[in-house]
């Protein structure tokens, strides 16, 4: 039979060496990978000024909440692999201690002298051996003796010894006998049913259903890890709508196939939702759940948009219902506004090389990025950026715009002296104007330099001439407004006027009209339409004016 032509190892060394050796080649990129995700990163190291306010306090809380599951999994992580190379180290020794099955034929151990031995050292060295262990001798041992005489006459006689440098063996080359690394058992009539039914088990049944489930939900994500038909969802909304508004980029980022149960597990569908969500959606203006344009019609897309918009407008939220929901938009929505600007970004270049009609123009790339930054700082594009600050609300803000000052930044308000920056927020408490100041300090100051040219230009002129190609260098340095605070001379952040001290007896007068934080988005609508009448009455006196322009211009005619 084919089968006896082969053998498997009996004692199972070799089958050791091999496992040994394919445990270490596994383990090593496996022990660097484990050390590379356990190890904490630099900025979690660094001691960071916290922000005591209730919004922070409760993002922390809930941070802490998942820290134990990332510890575990990291400390789970870490035991395993010191597990993994103890039974290395473990096995590996054993291996070391099996009795080797192949030993190299050494004559000159074999007659118990140095290899540099002379022919007569070799012949009184046996001689000695052969008297001590001949079979006639009390102390004779007959498979030492054949063994000695062997040796001897591998070193004396030039054939043998010839034999021996080359082969190894003073007989000549001898058939060598290799085995598979493999135990007996493995191999044995006893188990082969076992064996057999592992093999089918593993190599046709769970593997193909591993390599399925992967192939299955592979082909329905992006290498960005978004679905494919919310990116053609995309393509299609940006190339129909080539200026789009920010209003409308919220309503697509709505609509994105992330939000609906059926391509999402995450997303929680409760009978809650029927009484919540139209209350919620009472309170929230310019919702547009009058489009009846599918997906941004559907029930997901609709829940999804008052969820943004609520998020965008600081409304209070239920806390296990709503409230975890939003949580699930602003985790996924980074990386879909992402996308928004890549397929933007490729219908441009797409409408360059002549396969589309409808180029999106480049505001509707702003609104893309200007609707992540919404987003991140919970606020409408019209608020005042100093709402991101905590403990600050419009009744604060209408003190930032008097006679006497004008602060309408984060870094204004950075650049202040500390005793006017303080009377300024007078109506904070000692640890709320230190929230203040922590996040002040936390936020980036931006310096970045432009530099067009054309790479491999002899001319050093910085002449850019036509048809040429352009290159722009942009160095971007990054900075925290914490750098600046208390600093005398305020032209290093951005050349802002002097700011005249604020002393707390002074009478605020505020410029135009601040809406109040509690008020409804409609009514600031319906202000707006009051504002428009004063503007109806100004085109009304220019032809009063214009009318003896016009008679003076007739007396000249005739």
């Amino acid at each position: 039979m084919a089968g006896a032509q082969f053998e498997y190892d009996e004692k199972g060394t070799t089958f050791y060496y091999f496992l040994i050796s394919f445990f270490g080649i596994v383990l090593v990129p496996l022990t660097y990978y484990v050390l590379k995700i356990t190890k904490l990163p630099d900025d979690q190291k660094r001691t960071v000024k916290i922000c005591r306010c209730p919004p922070c306090v409760e993002k922390r809380a809930l941070l802490r909440k998942k820290e134990p599951k990332s510890k575990g999994i990291r400390y789970i992580s870490l035991a395993v692999l010191a597990v993994l190379w103890v039974l290395f180290f473990i096995g590996a020794y054993k291996t070391s201690q099996f009795e080797k099955d192949f030993a190299e034929y050494d004559p000159y151990a074999l007659l118990e002298i140095d290899r540099g031995a002379t022919i007569a050292d070799i012949r009184r060295q046996y001689r000695r051996l052969s008297m001590q262990y001949h079979p006639d001798k009390d102390t004779g041992d007959s498979q030492k003796f054949m063994r000695i005489a062997k040796a001897y006459e591998a070193l004396t006689n030039e054939e043998s010894r010839k034999n021996w440098e080359e082969h190894g063996n003073p007989d000549g080359p001898g058939a060598t006998s290799f085995g598979i690394a493999l135990p007996s058992w493995l191999v044995s009539k006893e188990n082969s049913m076992w064996v057999l039914g592992a093999y089918g088990l593993a190599f046709m049944v769970i593997l193909p259903i591993a390599v399925g489930t992967w192939w299955y939900k592979s082909i329905q994500y992006s290498c960005e890890q978004i679905l494919l038909d919310t990116t053609q969802l995309y393509y299609y909304f940006f190339h129909k709508t080539p200026s789009m508004q920010t209003k409308r980029v919220l309503m697509i980022l709505a609509g994105s196939l992330e939000f609906e149960k059926g391509h999402n597990n995450e997303v929680q569908e409760r009978p809650s939702d029927n009484v919540e969500l139209p209350e919620l959606m009472r309170d929230l203006a310019n919702l547009g759940d009058k489009n009846k344009e599918p997906p941004l019609c559907y029930p997901y897309s609709i829940k999804a948009r008052a969820l943004i918009h609520a998020h965008l407008s600081r409304l209070e939220l239920p806390r296990f219902t709503l409230k975890s929901d939003l949580d699930l938009v602003l985790q996924k929505s980074p990386f879909l506004i992402q996308e928004m600007v890549s397929c933007v970004g490729q219908l441009i270049a797409m409408a360059k090389a002549g396969r589309t009609t409808n180029q999106p123009r480049l505001e509707t790339i702003e609104n893309c990025m200007r609707t992540s930054q919404m987003m991140v700082q919970g606020l409408w594009d019209n608020k005042s950026p100093l709402l991101q600050l905590p403990h600050l609300n419009q009744d604060n803000l209408r003190h930032f715009t008097t006679k006497k000052r004008s602060v309408r930044s984060i870094r204004q308000l950075a650049s202040m002296k500390d005793e006017d920056r303080r009377a300024l927020l007078r109506n904070l408490t000692g640890e709320q104007y230190e929230d203040v100041i922590n996040v002040c300090s936390m936020f980036p100051v931006i310096d970045m330099v432009v530099k067009p040219h054309v790479l491999d230009d002899e001319d050093n002129a910085g002449l850019i001439t036509t048809g040429s190609i352009v290159t722009v260098s942009v160095t971007v340095k990054r900075r925290n407004l914490g750098e600046f605070f208390e600093e005398e001379h305020v032209d290093e952040i951005g050349n802002l006027p002097p700011l005249e001290s604020v002393h707390p007896n002074d009478t605020v007068e505020p410029k135009g009209s601040p809406q109040p934080g509690g008020q409804k988005v409609w009514q600031k609508n319906k202000k707006k339409g009051k504002k428009a009448k004063p503007q109806k009455q100004q085109p009304k006196k220019k032809p009063v004016k214009q009318q003896p322009k016009k008679k003076t211009s007739l007396e000249e005619k005739e």
